[in-house]
């Protein structure tokens, strides 16, 4: 700010003065342009990143999930269970028993979550996207099947070729008899059959193991509890309507959650996160926009003669201020919509041929992904025309106020 009033100050007597503050007008509109070139870009990085996560999630979790209000099970029969897939838009319904257990594998032990779901949980189209390795069947009564998350399969070193060491899962138990030293009456055990890994997300891939219903409902001796049910929506029907429909069948005694809704607070912190972004950026755009002011305001003083000749013609005060809103509306606007059409012009070249790599070879994505939506280009014009008022309204107002008697 002071290098500008600096320059203005050795130029101003000058008979270069109409040419130096061209030269302003345009850095103004260059940094107009730079900035909102930046805010497009960020912004549509960020809803590149919440859609990426979206798409991740989805291809573990389930499009609508069900649970209890209170507490982690809810008691289920066959015939609650067909009435809510009678539901219209209900396409599969999975049940799903989730808890906490011991995983062993040749000596290596960790603690991980086992979900137990029923055979029709790959129908839901799980592990469309990340990695999946490995036999997609759950195995049969006699020989259950166990899917790893690859962080699972790592930690405990699990090698899916040697079919002669099993997978043990210990679930602890409520003793019968508090003075017992036995250590088998303090838990439940059984084997599985390691026969795949997935990989969508590290919160995933580090703690899943995906089994069948039976095998972890005789394990933690569940019986007809359920912790959750998982909902397909068929073709053709909004997942909102859905949703809808199941609530008021459900009750209040149960929670029905879409894909956002299951991981609220991550989405919530990456919206929050563009939010700042966004502010942060529309700050360093109105001290860009300083130059405007500067521009106008030596425009002013170096035109007060031609303001009073205009006002000695009948010219007001309204029409002065308008004038000078509109110079600096022209210089805004046209460097907010080359911005624009820069911005956008990137984006799309990054969307169609990801020339900003992510660097990352084990990454579910090889480049940046990037998302542009229209409200973020309308929020960023809001953003440039309140900037460009506030830069205006002062030069305009001083050029309104010069006297016609005195200057002419």
């Amino acid at each position: 700010m002071n290098l500008s009033f600096f320059i203005a100050a050795r130029y101003f007597r000058s008979k270069k003065k109409r040419n130096f503050i061209a030269i302003l007008s345009r850095i103004s509109m260059v940094g107009v342009a730079v900035g909102t070139m930046a805010l497009v870009i960020v912004m549509s990085v960020f809803n590149g990143l919440e859609d990426l996560i979206r798409t991740i999630f989805a291809s573990f979790d389930a499009e609508l999930k069900i649970e209890a209000t209170v507490g982690k099970s809810f008691l289920t029969t066959e015939e609650w269970l067909d009435s809510i897939r009678s539901i219209e838009g209900v396409a599969v319904l999975t049940e799903v028993i989730e808890d906490n257990a011991l995983l062993e594998y040749n000596g290596q032990q960790m603690v991980g979550r086992i979900k137990g779901v029923s055979e029709n949980f790959l129908d839901q189209e799980r592990f469309s996207k990340g990695y999946f390795w490995g036999d997609t069947t759950l195995g049969t009564a006699l020989n259950p099947a166990a899917i790893l998350g690859r962080g699972v399969g790592f930690f405990l070193s699990v090698n899916l070729d040697n079919v002669h060491v099993p997978l043990k899962i210990y679930y602890p138990k409520a003793p019968r008899s508090a003075a017992t030293i036995d250590p088998s009456q303090f838990y439940e055990s059984a084997v599985l059959k390691p026969v795949a890994y997935f990989s969508v997300d590290r919160q995933f891939d580090d703690e899943y193991v995906i089994a069948p219903l039976y095998f972890v409902r005789d394990l933690l001796k569940y019986g007809d509890k359920r912790t959750a049910l998982e909902v397909k929506v068929a073709k053709g029907h909004a997942i909102t309507e859905v949703q809808k429909r199941l609530r008021a069948h459900l009750g209040s005694g149960f929670l029905v959650k879409n894909a956002d809704e299951q991981h609220a607070g991550l989405l919530r912190t990456v919206q929050m996160e563009k939010l700042f972004v966004f502010l942060t950026l529309t700050f360093i755009l109105a001290i860009a926009s300083f130059n405007i002011f500067f521009s106008l305001s030596m425009l002013a003083i170096e035109k007060k003669k031609d303001i009073a000749v205009l006002k000695a013609m009948g010219a007001t005060d309204k029409l002065i201020r308008h004038i000078f809103l509109k110079q600096g509306a022209l210089i805004a606007f046209s460097g907010a919509l080359i911005g624009l059409i820069l911005g956008y012009l990137i984006c799309w070249i990054q969307q169609t041929f990801g020339l900003v790599s992510l660097g990352i070879s084990s990454a579910v994505v090889d480049a940046y992904p990037v998302k542009m939506i229209w409200k973020d280009f309308l929020w960023i014009s809001i953003a440039m025309i309140g900037i460009t008022f506030l830069a205006s309204s002062r030069p305009a107002w001083i050029a309104s106020q010069v006297d016609p008697v005195k200057e002419v």
